[in-house]
């Protein structure tokens, strides 16, 4: 199984670039996580939703063939750790690539949150992208590392 986080937005700050690199190399072979970043729309005074179906158009070309789409949506289920554990697990043992959305500064499109299977949020707290894509990282680290019996996680 192949996860890939995809991501609208370009030009993040150096050190979430950094953080979310670091988080993604400790991931083990059978966890590997890859980033593949989608440039935003150029706001121009477009409306919120014309915006989101250009991006949405963006990420779907970019959206591995017969994965399973995540979307990350602050009107998503929330999730401990643990629970993300046991998703990832069940992730894993299905064989299915997974891919992780995070959509741009006015969120994702309804195209994309349809055909989601499901939809997670982080926080009911507006996240700025970077640090969005720093933290799901940071989970998606975490959580392998509870499945593995690791210590970095404590409970």
């Amino acid at each position: 199984m192949r996860m890939t986080i995809l991501a609208v937005g370009d030009k993040l700050p150096g050190w979430a670039d950094e953080a979310t690199a670091e988080y993604l190399k400790r991931m083990p072979r059978e966890a590997r996580v890859d980033l593949v970043v989608v440039k935003p729309e150029k706001r121009g005074g477009q409306a919120a939703l014309t915006l989101k179906q250009a991006e949405a158009s963006r990420l779907l070309d970019k959206l591995p063939d017969g994965c399973r789409l995540v979307a990350l949506d602050e009107h998503g289920r929330q999730v401990t750790t643990r629970e993300l554990a046991d998703l990832m697990a069940r992730w894993m043992a299905s064989g299915q690539d997974t891919c992780l959305v995070i959509g741009g500064a006015d969120g994702l499109a309804p195209a994309i949150l349809e055909k989601a299977e499901s939809t997670l949020a982080l926080s009911r707290l507006t996240l700025p992208h970077a640090f969005a894509r720093v933290l799901l990282a940071e989970q998606l680290y975490r959580a392998v590392s509870l499945l593995n019996n690791h210590p970095y996680h404590r409970e």
